[in-house]
């Protein structure tokens, strides 16, 4: 408030200093004012106080700009603060309109703002002159020529202003509900009619609650003098409108446009007064009503205002609201306006007219209450004419009329861009100046597309009322499925299905015409939401008529486009209607955006009203078919959508092309018919039926390009079926039935794609039914609790059945060979993914599968198998323990058909999967469940037979089946077939032995194994033996070619020898295995007993594989269990006696293979069970090698040792015989073994010694008593009359083995055999002088080798032992060596033998194992510590002098002839007897004085008798040269003697001369004492001719005179 006072104070200043010079009056009253304002304090003192108000009046009276100017404003702002009293308002009204006769235009303003000012405050004038004077005011500023514009403009609005006001305090006054409508002027139009309409709902629902009642509101007449002024005041106006004057405000005509526009604004905005006060609606119905009634007159006549556009918008907009808020009251008025309306827009106006009036009716239909309400009280009332449809068929009228325009493809294309537009939001105003020929066809285009956006809006607003009829409760939501729909009774829903049924073929036929026509993508849009609403809502109202005709029409644009418009679009029933022709796929079909949209829509419609499409199903599907084909068409593409479009209406998912985008439309369709209706599902499924029956029937008799676009209907109907299953599978169990029905119905057609289609959707079905989340929880709940799930288990089994039940029908029914494949393939896919799921069905599946094996069609069987594969693999533990016997006969009969040999060897196999499915126990069920699956298998299936039994089964029960099934397979006529049944039965067994019982292994042992063998080989017997014919592959000149058989299985009984083989090789794995168990039992004795004959039988008489086998049978038992001690001996004594026998009657025949086996069985017999041996045995082993050695040496066909091999027996022989060295416990059989194997080397006198080492006759059998007296028989015969000699081949290798055991063997029992040994030895090494290249003499002298080096090793390593040697035995084992080295090294070394051109290598080797040999003894044995008697010592000495004499004791004429190594071989000798005679003093030992005493006595012998050799050699050849061998002898001679130092003990036993022996003499000699014994005869060298001789003679000579103390110094010195 200080602020109000503050600038009221400053304005009376202003307003004193103004009129300081020419009002002082004004001045002084300002001044006075000023002072008496001070005084007060709010602006209620300022009321009460009149002098401040009446200061500015004076102010405004002198009529000065400036100073009225300054008085008005204070006026202005004492009015606005409620300073002024009531009473001063006529006074301020005469100055304000004193002041609008002023000239000036500010004075105007200001006098307008004041006024305003007024009628805003709570000042506002309530009495008729004060109103009627302030709204003449403006009336006259308005209309006087001297008023300017922006006063006139002014003026208008303040009048404006002031109308409201008064209106509004009239409604204050009449306590009338306060507010106003912002209905009035015009409504600019969205982006969509779908918008208009909702803002126009939200903005009706304020209207007149009379829409809403049930009655019209109480009237009254006017009571107040507010309401009186009002109505005085529109009458005034409705006179100033029409022409007249303003009696009431004294005023003449005005511009009638702005009356009108006044009561356009009343009647808009005060509707509340014209419904409830009579007085006003008698005006608006006599005065109003029939002011506009003639304004409506369109006659050529009618001149000035009322023929401008503007006063026909008026007029047309205060018609439109007195039809839009007073039809109620106004009914005939409302339909007057009406037909006056509907008749314009059929009358040939101008353009802008025309359009004016589309607006008007695009504005009722839009408004979904006006369009109720105008229907409710025109179309759906008997008593007047149905204004609606009137109206609807002449905006359709406008709509078709564009057909026949002179440029209807320019005013379509331009309709299309207005659409454009306005989808992005750009509005499109006529220009009503333009008259060209473009402006001509875009206002054409204005008028159409208010037309269609006319029709769109009566779509969308009777979409709308069914909404709301659906929310009252009066209809069921499109979501809830309603089987039999109840007649619409609701007020709202009887009013949509009148407008529908009265409506929808005129809409149908306009949309459809331009849908047809036009290609903008924003029309398309929004016509096609049309038909969405529409086919909504008649969906929801049920119907159907018009829902299968919007449908209809809708799908002709979704793929193919109809060339001709179809002037009515009837459709009475689904079934009535074809389809239209398809395009061509292979000329390429594009997708245009309109089809795109179309599809769009069609699927928004299917999903909204999913649940009550009902028969209307078979329209949708048959465009969805002919979309699932183009998007599967390599031809078919789309064009794209603008980015206007895209942005205004497609979601994030249009970055993927439309065909993604349709495909996914297409498969959620399908997938959400898991949340409809079960009965709307039927319907679908219903439909889908339809449909691919339809184009099933017709596809047969069609070209094949049809026919090929039918079966893609088919397909599609089928995969939709399928899809629906998918997503239904939580109440499958009503809806299998139909389905599989179909596909069945498919499957029996004759054509085989259909066949082929509904066997893969049936093959998905089952798969899906049996691999869900449902079934699979009921399948779980049957092993949780039975008995409190009996009504799900029956359930369950119910639908197992049914689903499976299919597959039965199929094979057993169809007369199509590919269909009873297809239900074979289905099967097994089934039981591949989901066998183990199945509970219920297995008889039958197994019913199915006996009838396959049954059957002579390959590929039946083969299908078959592998489904019976998939049970016996994977299958087992989900089937019925009552059902496990019907599988194993199920295999059974797979290997029993002859049709398909490896499925019968693969069902053999399968048997082995049961086995160990039985044996692990899981066959196992408890009674209950049993009894509890029987009784209900038995009470479902009365019409089978019942083979349940009542007792829990056992695993060895169905063990012994599957043993009785492989034991009748074994005599299977084919072999293939029983060779795996035996091989399958052993296996079985030996796998899962240890897991039988003792009495399943008696009846195993005498029902299975033993008759199996006993029936093999009566089978092997009695077979043929004619060579068979492999199989015809053709003929070629006339003659059959035949498939080539192996010479093996050529036969008959060849092919049984193979079975028999493998029978043999089961019993011995079972034997391996369980062979300390069965001895156990009663049945085995005798079952071994007789497999001991039949391997001896086997042996003898059988082929070569046979024989092999019953060998392997007899050696894998022994071998299996000897190491770990469970074999008895008697069982080890059988298998010996079996061989003997065998080896005793193969004697005489050539089996040598089976020979060689057995020889190597017996080796590895000892290797492995030598624990189990004893001496008996032994000896009973040995002597059988040996028998089979000299079997071998009297063989005539040793071929082989022609060309240098062994023959294979021997070789057999030579590989075990280092297997058979005794054990710890069989030590004294060293002795007994070697001599059993030096009897094959060169015999000797003494070779065995006495015959006490062999067994008495009565000890031996058989087999032992002929080789006792045989070795008996050579103690007595000299070598000349010994049995032949064994190759020399044999002996080779013999001789290292011999010398092998013999190193390996214990001290006692090599020193009681060395003698012999090196006596065989020694006859081996004689053997050069016959065959000096052979290598036995060689491994001979090498073998002599070892043993002496290992008989010395051992036996210096027992001198400390207990062990004690006779004497005369160790001279017999010395004796043996010195005749062996007086042989061998006298007769065989050194000497020129006979011997074929021989390699230098080789004579070098030999020259090097002479050598070896001559070093052995000189170090080994002589220079040893060895104890060797001294005649042998003597015998050796004596035997290397005999050898050094070679070169000497030749006469001079056959010296020459000598070869080198002879030489080399004498002077070695000699140069050992120099070794052995050579002894110092502080090394020797005992032993080696003696040899050197023998040695030095030799030596000085050797050395005298080569240098008179010489000298002699020298006088006879004169003057001839010696030869270089005797030459280099003596030189080699005196050298040794210069070097040669001898023990002194040595020298005492050389014959000195008496003078020498003297004991000073002897003491002062030098251990060169042999230089004396020889100086004589070094003496006659002193004349040699030889230089070196010579010089060699001298040194000795020194050495001489050394050793007797005459060296030249001493004797100077003596001197």
């Amino acid at each position: 408030m200080a602020a109000f006072m503050s600038a009221l104070e400053s304005d009376l200043r202003a307003l004193s200093a103004e009129a300081r010079r020419r009002y002082p009056a004004v001045k002084d009253a300002a001044e006075h004012a000023i002072l008496k304002l001070r005084s007060l304090a709010s602006p209620d003192e300022i009321v009460n106080n009149q002098e401040i108000p009446r200061i500015f009046v004076m102010a405004c009276e002198v009529k000065n700009a400036k100073l009225s100017v300054i008085g008005m404003s204070c006026l202005q702002k004492l009015v606005s603060h409620d300073a002024i009293a009531p009473s001063a308002v006529n006074e301020i009204l005469t100055t304000l309109k004193e002041h609008s006769e002023m000239m000036d235009e500010s004075i105007h303003l200001k006098t307008l703002q004041t006024i305003l000012v007024l009628f805003q405050s709570r000042l506002q004038p309530d009495d008729e002159d004060n109103v009627a004077l302030a709204l003449g005011i403006c009336l006259r500023l308005l209309e006087s020529n001297r008023s300017s514009d922006s006063v006139k403009n002014t003026a208008a609005a303040t009048f404006r202003q002031a109308v409201a006001l008064i209106f509004d305090h009239v409604i204050i006054a009449e306590s009338l509900p306060v507010g106003r409508l912002a209905v009035g002027g015009h409504v600019s139009r969205s982006t969509s009619i779908t918008s208009d309409v909702n803002h126009n709902i939200t903005r009706l629902e304020l209207l007149d609650l009379e829409v809403n009642s049930n009655g019209p509101p109480l009237m009254r007449d006017t009571a107040t003098e507010p309401g009186k002024l009002g109505l005085h005041l529109l009458e005034d106006l409705t006179t100033l409108a029409a022409g007249g004057s303003g009696i009431w405000l004294r005023f003449g005509s005005i511009h009638r446009s702005f009356a009108l526009e006044l009561l356009e604004f009343i009647l808009s905005n005060y509707a509340v007064l014209f419904k409830r006060l009579i007085s006003f609606e008698q005006v608006l119905r006599y005065k109003i009503c029939s002011l506009l009634m003639t304004s409506l007159r369109t006659n050529s006549e009618i001149e000035g205002d009322i023929g401008e556009p503007f006063f026909r918008r008026l007029v047309l907009r205060s018609v439109a609201h007195i039809i839009k808020l007073y039809c109620s009251s106004l009914t005939t008025e409302s339909e007057v306006f009406l037909s006056m309306l509907i008749r314009l827009v059929t009358l040939d106006l101008p353009l802008w007219h025309r359009i004016l009036v589309l607006e008007i009716l695009r504005g009722f239909c839009v408004e979904s209450r006006t369009l109720r309400s105008l229907f409710q009280n025109f179309d759906h009332n008997p008593n007047n004419s149905n204004v609606i449809e009137d109206m609807v068929k002449a905006l359709a009228r406008v709509v078709s009329n564009v057909q026949y325009l002179e440029f209807g493809e320019e005013s379509l294309a331009a309709v299309a861009g207005m659409f454009s537009s306005k989808a992005r939001g750009v509005e499109w105003i006529l220009d009503s100046d333009a008259s060209n020929a473009t402006v001509l066809v875009a206002s054409e285009a204005h008028a159409i597309t208010l037309a269609i956006e006319g029709l769109l809006g009566v779509v969308f607003a009777i979409a709308t009322l069914t909404d709301e009829a659906v929310d009252d409760g009066e209809l069921e939501s499109p979501r809830c499925y309603t089987a039999s729909p109840a007649k619409c009774i609701g007020r709202t829903a009887v009013l949509c299905m009148s407008m529908v049924e009265s409506l929808w073929l005129i809409i149908l036929d306009a949309l459809s015409l331009i849908l047809m026509k036009s290609q903008g993508e924003a029309i398309i849009l929004e016509i096609l939401k049309g038909y969405q609403a529409f086919t909504q809502a008649c969906g929801v109202l049920h119907a159907v008529e018009p829902l299968n005709s919007f449908l209809a029409s809708l799908c002709k644009f979704t793929i193919h486009i109809p060339i001709e418009v179809e002037k009515r679009s009837v459709m009475h029933s689904p079934s009535s209607r074809r389809s239209q022709q398809f395009v061509d796929q292979k000329e390429g079909m594009v997708l245009t955006p309109k089809n795109v949209q179309a599809l769009r829509t069609l699927f928004n419609i299917a999903h909204r009203l999913q649940n009550v499409l009902g028969p209307s199903w078979v329209l949708v599907l048959e465009t969805l078919s002919a979309l699932d084909q183009a998007i599967h068409s390599p031809h078919a593409s789309t064009q794209e959508v603008s980015s206007a479009v895209l942005k205004a209406n497609r979601d994030s998912s249009g970055q993927y092309s439309d065909f993604s985008i349709l495909s996914s439309l297409n498969s959620q369709l399908f997938e959400s018919s898991a949340s409809m209706h079960l009965s709307a599902v039927h319907s679908l499924l219903s439909a889908l039926r339809q449909l691919s029956h339809q184009y099933m029937t017709s596809s047969s008799s069609s070209m094949t390009q049809t026919s090929n676009q039918k079966f893609g209907i088919v397909r599609f109907c089928v995969d939709r079926m399928l899809s629906i299953l998918i997503n239904n599978l939580h109440r499958i169990e009503t809806l299998w039935g139909e389905i599989a029905e179909h596909f069945l119905v498919l499957c029996n057609c004759s054509n085989t794609e259909l066949q082929a289609i509904a066997l893969a959707a049936l093959d998905k079905s089952i798969c899906a039914v049996l691999g869900s989340d449902h079934f699979h929880e009921s399948a779980f709940t049957k092993s949780a609790d039975t008995s409190n799930n009996s009504m799900d288990q029956s359930n369950l089994r119910s639908l197992e059945r049914i689903v499976m039940s299919p597959l039965n029908d199929l094979y057993f029914s169809s007369r199509s060979f590919d269909v009873r494949i297809g239900s074979l393939k289905i099967l097994l896919h089934v039981l591949e993914r989901h066998g183990e799921r199945l509970r219920y069905s297995w008889l039958g599946i197994l019913k199915l599968l006996r009838s396959i094996a049954n059957s002579t069609e390959k590929d039946l069987i083969t299908l078959g198998f592998q489904s019976l594969r998939v049970v016996m693999n994977d299958g087992l533990p989900s089937v019925p323990a009552y059902c496990l016997h019907e599988c194993i006969e199920v295999t059974g009969a797979f290997s029993t058909q002859k049709t398909e040999l490896n499925i019968s060897l693969t069902a053999v196999g399968l048997l082995w999967t049961a086995t160990d499915f039985f044996v692990k126990g899981l066959a196992h069920c408890s009674e209950d469940q049993i009894n509890g699956e029987k009784e209900s298998h038995v009470r479902l299936c009365h019409d089978e037979v019942a083979v349940v039994e009542s007792n829990t089964i056992e695993s060895d029960k169905l063990l012994f089946s599957v043993f009785s099934l492989l034991h009748k397979l074994g005599s299977d006529e084919r072999p293939e077939v029983r060779n795996s049944a035996v091989k399958m039965l052993f296996q079985t067994l030996g796998g899962h032995g240890q897991k039988l019982s003792s009495p399943m292994w008696e009846d195993c042992l005498k029902n299975y194994v033993f008759p199996i063998l006993n029936l093999s080989s009566h089978l092997a017997a009695t077979s043929s033996k004619d060579e068979w014919h492999g199989k015809e592959l053709g003929t070629q000149r006339g003659k059959a070619v035949h498939m080539l058989v192996h010479h093996s299985r050529n036969t008959a009984q060849k092919q049984w020898d193979e079975t028999l083989v493998l029978v043999l090789g089961g019993i011995s794995r079972i034997l391996r295995s369980f062979f300390p168990f069965l001895i156990n039992l009663h049945t085995f004795q005798d079952g071994w007993e007789s497999l001991l004959l039949f391997l001896k039988s086997s042996i003898l008489g059988g082929s070569k594989e046979v024989a092999l086998a019953a060998i392997n049978c007899l050696q894998s038992t022994v071998l299996s269990h000897s190491p770990k001690g469970n074999l008895p001996p008697v069982y080890l004594k059988s298998v010996l006696d079996i061989y003997e026998a065998v080896l005793q009657q193969l004697s005489k025949t050539s089996n040598y293979k089976v020979k060689q086996d057995i020889i190597h069985g017996l080796g590895e017999l000892y290797t492995r069970a030598s624990a189990v041996f004893t001496a008996d045995l032994y000896k009973q082993l040995i002597l059988v090698v040996d028998f089979v050695v000299r079997e071998s040496e009297s063989a005539n066909d040793n071929f082989e040792a022609e060309y240098g091999h062994v023959p294979p027996l021997q070789r057999a022989i030579l590989e075990i015989l280092p297997l058979l060295r005794p054990t710890d416990q069989l030590s004294s059989m060293w002795v007994f073994l070697l001599r059993a194997l030096l009897r094959h080397l060169p015999a000797h006198d003494a070779l065995l010694g006495d015959a006490k080492d062999f067994p008495e006759a009565n000890d031996v059998s058989d087999l032992e008593k002929p080789l006792r007296e045989e070795l008996v028989m050579n103690v007595n015969l000299s070598s000349q009359s010994a049995t032949k000699i064994t190759s020399s081949l044999f002996m080779e290798k013999l001789v290292p083995i011999v010398v092998e055991l013999f190193r390996e063997a214990p001290v006692e029992p090599m020193h009681e055999i060395l003698p012999d040994l090196i006596h065989s030895l020694r006859r081996c090494m004689t053997t050069r002088r016959d065959d000096p290249d052979g290598k036995l003499w060689r491994v001979a002298v090498k073998g002599f080798q070892h043993i002496m080096t290992a008989y010395i090793r051992k036996s210096s390593a027992t001198l400390d032992s207990d062990v004690k040697f006779s004497k005369t035995s160790r001279i017999h084992v010395w004796r043996a060596v010195a005749d062996m080295y007086e042989i061998f090294l006298v007769g065989q070394c050194g000497r020129a033998l006979p011997s074929n051109v021989r390699s230098e290598a080789s004579c070098e080797a030999d020259e090097s194992l002479e050598m070896n040999i001559l070093d052995f003894l000189g170090e080994k044995l002589l220079g040893s510590e060895i104890d060797i008697p001294l005649d042998v010592a003597q015998r050796l000495v004596c035997t290397l002098d005999q050898c050094a004499s070679r070169t000497s004791c030749l006469p001079i004429e056959t010296v020459e002839l000598m070869p080198a190594h002879c030489s080399r071989f004498s002077l070695t000798c000699l140069q050992k007897l120099f070794s052995l005679s050579s002894c110092e003093t502080g090394d020797s030992t005992t032993r080696q004085y003696e040899r050197s005493r023998i040695s030095i006595m030799t030596l000085n012998s050797r050395c005298d008798s080569i240098i008179g050799k010489f000298c002699a050699d020298e006088n006879t050849l004169g003057g001839r040269a010696m030869p270089s061998s005797r030459e280099d002898e003596l030189v080699f001679v005196l050298q040794q003697l210069a070097s040669l130092v001898i023990h002194p003990e040595t020298a005492s036993y050389l014959p000195l001369p008496p003078q020498l022996q003297q004991g000073n003499v002897v003491k002062n000699l030098k251990r060169r004492t042999h230089l004396l014994v020889l100086f004589p005869s070094i003496c006659e060298l002193v004349t040699s001719r030889i230089p070196k001789v010579r010089e060699l003679v001298q040194v000795v000579l020194r050495l001489t005179a050394s050793e007797l103390g005459l060296e030249k110094e001493k004797i100077d010195s003596s001197g």
